[in-house]
C-alpha cells in the first residue's frame, strides 16, 4: 500500500498514469440537489484535478456541460453563475427562523406557480386542462425556452466539441423507451442534447433532435455509469460517482413522508445492481487473465485460445460514491428547493465530501488482484446493505469526521 503523502492531484495521477488510466465524474439528476455537484466539482478544481469524461443526466448534463464548456479557468466561476442565476430569493427570506423550513416551503411552491427565470417558465395553455392538444414539442406544463439562452450564454459548444474533456449526457427515447448517450466522443453537441437530459415530463416538454423526441435520461437511469463499464476500450478509471438521493431511509409514517421516500427510491442511484454485476464480470476477466498464464505458449497462437482470450481484462474501475447530505426539515420537494439557504448548505457539502475522499486516498489502498471493481466510501457506514455484503469490494474509512450538514 503506498502511505499517504501524495497530494489530492498526485494520488488521482496515481490512476492516470496506469496504462494510460482516466477520471470520471459521474453526475446524477436531481434538480436543486444539483448544487452538491457543484462543490464536488469546486473541490476537485482547486486541487488541481480537471476531470477527463464527464458524464450526466439531467442536471448533472447541465452542470456537466458548463464544466466541460468553458476554459479550465473559467469553469467554476461559470458553475457559480449558472446557481447564482437559478437561487429564489424572495420576500419572506429571513421571516421565519431556518429551522422551521416555512421559508424554504415557500420558495417552492413560489418556484411552482412561477418558474425560475434563466430556467423555466410556465406554459400557460397546459393549465387549461390534461386533455389540451399542446403538439409533442411543447406538451408540458412549462418551457424551457429560457433554459437554452442560458445555455448558449454559458457553454461554448465548440469546446465540448474537441472533446478534452469528453462529454456523455443520457437521455430516454420516447418511442422506445430505451436508454441513449449522446457523446461528443462520437458526434457534435449542442443546447438541444443537454435539453434533452433534463426534459422531466410532465413539466418539461420532449426534446427533438434529429427527428425523434427525447425526456429526461433520469426516468430511465439517473446515474449512467453504465456507459463507463461498457465503453471500449476499457480503460483503468477513477470515477466519482456524485448521488443526490438516498438509496436507504426510514419507514415513513405519514403520506407526507411517503412522497418524500418515493421520490429518493425512484431517483436513487441503481449502483448497487451496476457493482454487484460488473464486479462478477470483471472478476471474470481476471481469471481469464490470470489463467492465460498457464497456458503454454505454442497454445496462445490458436484461433480458439486467441478468441477466447479476447474476454480477459485487467482493467480496473475505482468507484468513489459521493452522497449529497439529507437537510434538516427537506421533504419530496427538495429537488425545487432553489432558495439561497438550500444551494448554499449543498454546495459547502459537495466540496467538504470531496475534499475529504481526496484526503482518503481509498483507490490506493491494497485489494483484491482479482477485483475489477472497488467502491469506496467517503466515511463510514454510508454503503447500502446490497453493497456491504460484498466483502473486499468496499472500502470505507473507520472513523472520520460526520457532515456539517446533516
Amino acid at each position: 500500500m503506498l502511505t499517504k503523502t501524495l497530494t489530492p492531484l498526485e494520488a488521482v495521477n496515481e490512476i492516470r498514469n496506469d496504462d494510460n488510466g482516466q477520471v470520471v465524474l459521474v453526475l446524477q439528476g436531481g434538480g436543486a440537489l444539483g448544487a452538491y455537484q457543484g462543490g464536488v466539482y469546486q473541490a476537485l478544481h482547486e486541487a488541481g484535478i480537471e476531470p477527463d469524461w464527464i458524464i450526466g443526466t439531467s442536471i448533472g448534463a447541465i452542470n456537466a456541460s458548463i464544466i466541460t464548456g468553458n476554459k479550465p479557468e473559467d469553469r467554476l466561476s461559470r458553475l457559480k453563475e449558472f446557481w447564482r442565476r437559478v437561487d429564489r430569493s424572495e420576500a419572506w427570506d429571513g421571516v421565519f427562523p431556518a429551522w422551521s423550513g416555512i421559508g424554504d416551503a415557500l420558495t417552492s411552491w413560489g418556484t411552482l406557480a412561477n418558474g425560475i427565470p434563466g430556467f423555466f417558465e410556465l406554459n400557460p395553455r397546459a393549465f387549461f386542462g390534461t386533455h389540451v392538444p399542446l403538439g409533442p414539442d411543447q406538451a408540458g406544463y412549462y418551457s424551457t425556452d429560457p433554459l437554452r439562452k442560458t445555455l448558449e450564454e454559458l457553454v461554448d459548444f465548440t469546446l465540448i466539441n474537441q472533446k478534452r474533456p469528453r462529454l456523455t449526457v443520457g437521455a430516454a427515447h420516447v418511442r422506445t423507451s430505451m436508454m441513449h448517450y449522446f457523446d461528443s466522443q462520437k458526434m457534435d453537441l449542442c443546447a438541444s442534447h443537454i435539453m434533452a437530459s433534463g426534459a422531466l415530463p410532465p413539466a418539461f416538454p420532449a426534446v427533438r433532435i434529429d427527428g425523434e423526441l427525447y425526456w429526461d435520461g433520469g426516468i430511465l437511469s439517473n446515474t449512467p455509469a453504465e456507459c463507463i463499464f461498457e465503453d471500449r476500450p476499457r480503460r483503468n478509471s477513477l470515477i466519482f460517482a456524485v448521488h443526490l438521493w438516498h438509496p436507504t431511509g426510514d419507514e415513513p409514517g405519514s403520506v407526507w413522508q411517503i412522497l418524500h421516500r418515493q421520490k429518493d427510491i425512484q431517483y436513487s442511484s441503481r449502483i448497487a445492481n451496476h457493482i454487484v454485476r460488473q464486479r462478477e464480470a470483471h472478476r471474470l476477466r481476471h481469471v481469464i487473465s490470470e489463467l492465460l498464464e498457464f497456458v503454454p505458449p505454442e497454445a496462445r497462437h490458436n484461433p480458439r485460445v486467441k478468441k477466447l482470450a479476447g474476454y480477459s481484462c485487467r482493467t480496473r474501475m475505482h468507484v468513489v460514491r459521493l452522497l449529497a447530505p439529507r437537510l434538516k426539515n427537506e421533504t419530496h420537494m427538495k429537488d425545487i428547493d432553489f432558495s439561497p439557504a438550500g444551494i448554499c448548505a449543498r454546495w459547502e457539502a459537495g466540496c467538504a465530501d470531496t475534499k475529504c475522499a481526496l484526503q482518503e486516498q481509498g483507490w490506493l489502498e491494497d485489494s483484491d488482484p482479482l477485483e475489477g471493481v472497488i467502491l469506496h466510501e467517503p466515511r463510514a457506514g454510508a454503503e447500502p446493505a446490497a453493497e456491504a455484503k460484498m466483502t473486499g469490494a468496499v472500502t470505507a474509512p473507520a472513523d472520520l469526521p460526520r457532515r456539517a450538514a446533516e
